[in-house]
């Protein structure tokens, strides 16, 4: 069964950071793109973050460049999402996604085959 797990959601203050983790099991991530996605309440979904399973291509929302860093562990078929210096505005459940793609680009989340469930990220003093 295809399916990706997030974990490492919380609260935390104002300028702290969160790790997200989006563990992927039945297929192999380097035949995947994986997408992080964010939605807060009452706004549509977006795209944070992407990274491509071939060639290690990164992509991120003007938004969050800078602080969040996306990474992949072959080994562990893991991505993993370290955000820093976050801010209310990063409040939302965070999602991660997988594309059977090879694409550089930041993949529209249509593109994306299947989704986790999500996790909760609060930033708030």
């Amino acid at each position: 069964q295809l399916q990706v797990v997030e974990s490492g959601g919380g609260s935390v203050q104002p300028g702290g950071s969160l790790t997200l983790s989006c563990q992927g099991s039945g297929f192999n991530l380097r035949d995947y793109v994986i997408g992080w996605f964010r939605q807060a309440p009452g706004k549509e979904r977006e795209g944070v973050s992407s990274i491509t399973g071939s060639d290690g291509s990164l992509n991120y929302a003007a938004s969050v460049k800078g602080r969040f860093t996306i990474s992949k562990d072959n080994a562990k078929n893991t991505v993993h999402l370290q955000m820093n210096s976050l801010k209310p505005e990063d409040t939302g459940v965070y999602y991660c996604a997988a594309a059977y793609s090879d694409s550089d680009y930041f993949l529209p989340d249509y593109e994306y085959d299947f989704w986790g469930q999500g996790t909760q990220v609060t930033v708030s003093s």
